[in-house]
């Protein structure tokens, strides 16, 4: 009997020494960001007031491939290359002829991908002669991990994290502080806009929106201070392609190809990393890959947004970008998965959708723990709840499979691990867990 094999790992002599990025595949260049009085396009030099040097010269940069720089190829060494895994008893499970395989990210210190964009952010900015970066979270993720990237470069950072997520994940507090990271629950009353939306709503669950607001205006009345986006915007999908690329030689090491490509999407990072270095293949060589970008019922950007001008922020300091967008003033539910409670979209990914690449997919989060549940039951590893989405989806094309006895194969990216979100499976075991629609 031939023996499946389950993991496939890359030879840390293997790790991908530049990041890909998809600008120069578009025929149409990206819409610049704007300034939210004029409309006028903001030119580089002016974003670099908020952001590091290098972040906004990635933004707009037409190079295919980017250098990794050596520094950085060596610190991501502390956990990658990933392991890219088969989901061989989840297929038994479920009776499908698909191939499953899941990108296991949790495996990075603060346990999600988010450190493959922290990282270099944090190197650039330290040699720009930052000594502060300010930045917000959601669930916890991001600020997890640019505590620990701000840790490695002996930089100092801020974090305003989610006020609902804040009080959901109190351990996430813990791995900040461990990592010399100071966290403010957001909105809160140490900014001139934080104390503006306590004002208007003192009982706020609080959004990624306001907590933007607040770590952008702390950068630009602090001097020496940054500040760093843990999504949305192009640099940080380029930083996240790490993944992709790892995936791409994983399956080619294990002779498949990836008929459908899964990741769950709140501002775009963790799926966009996934799918960018597949776009050659869909854009230029005509490949047929499905792109099932999913999201939360309670902030289904991609799937109910207009495509329009929006402030990134909640507080209308930030430029404009062009975007699919709930509108920068929505306050969606405060559901477990605080990662994917943005009102806005990755500007690349809205690019993927409006060429037809790319298929948004919603679920309430009660089937998305159910179907987190199975997969720990199969596959034995917890997801955090942001990750359960494209779990669900992904059980959702197997059982597809099935039905049409189609042996495809699918990826998905397991973005994060549940181990700070037992509140969360806490919650729904006790059937405590509200399903939350956004009403259009």
């Amino acid at each position: 009997m031939k023996t499946e094999k389950k993991i496939i790992f890359l030879d840390q002599a293997d790790l991908p020494t530049q990041w890909f990025n998809p600008l120069p595949l578009f025929d149409e260049p990206m819409a610049p960001p704007i300034d939210g009085v004029t409309r006028d396009p903001i030119p580089p030099e002016q974003l670099m007031k908020i952001f590091p040097k290098h972040s906004i010269e990635l933004e707009v940069s037409q190079d295919n491939l980017i250098d990794i720089p050596e520094p950085v190829q060596e610190a991501y060494k502390i956990w990658r290359p990933t392991p890219l895994i088969r989901a061989i008893n989840l297929e038994r499970e479920l009776d499908t002829p698909a191939k499953i395989y899941f990108k296991y990210e949790g495996v990075s210190p603060p346990g999600s991908h988010k450190p493959n964009t922290a990282l270099p952010q944090t190197y650039y900015a330290k040699r720009e002669g930052t000594k502060t970066l300010t930045t917000e979270t959601g669930a916890g993720q991001w600020g997890s991990a640019l505590s620990f990237t701000t840790s490695q470069f002996d930089m100092d950072v801020r974090v305003f994290m989610v006020r609902v997520s804040y009080d959901q994940k109190p351990f996430r507090k813990s791995m900040i502080e461990s990592w010399n990271g100071e966290i403010v629950p957001s909105p809160s009353d140490t900014t001139e806009v934080g104390r503006a939306f306590l004002q208007e709503d003192p009982d706020t669950n609080g959004t990624l929106g306001m907590a933007i607001s607040e770590a952008v205006e702390l950068a630009l009345n602090s001097r020496d201070t940054k500040y760093s986006l843990g999504s949305v915007l192009n640099h940080v999908l380029i930083h996240q392609s790490i993944l992709g690329l790892e995936t791409r030689d994983q399956m080619e090491k294990a002779g498949v190809k990836p008929d459908v490509l899964i990741g769950c999407v709140g501002g775009g990072s963790n799926f966009g990393g996934l799918v960018l270095p597949f776009l050659p293949e869909i854009i230029k060589e005509g490949k047929k890959i499905d792109l099932i970008a999913v999201e939360p019922t309670a902030c289904p950007t991609l799937s109910s947004g207009d495509e329009r001008y929006d402030y990134a922020d909640s507080g209308e300091i930030t430029p404009m970008l062009k975007m699919y967008t709930l509108g920068h003033n929505f306050v969606p539910a405060g559901i477990h998965a605080g990662g994917l409670r943005y009102h806005g979209m990755a500007p690349i990914l809205c690019r993927l959708k409006d060429l037809g690449y790319l298929t948004p997919r919603t679920y309430p989060q009660t089937e998305t723990f159910e179907a987190a549940l199975q997969f720990a039951n199969t596959e034995g590893y917890l997801a955090a709840p942001e990750t359960s989405h494209a779990i669900k989806a992904t059980i959702d094309e197997a059982i597809r499979a099935r039905e049409e006895n189609s042996a495809r194969t699918i990826v998905f990216n397991f973005s994060g691990h549940g181990h700070f979100d037992m509140s969360a499976y806490d919650d729904y075991l006790c059937g405590n867990l509200e399903d939350v629609y956004h009403e259009v």
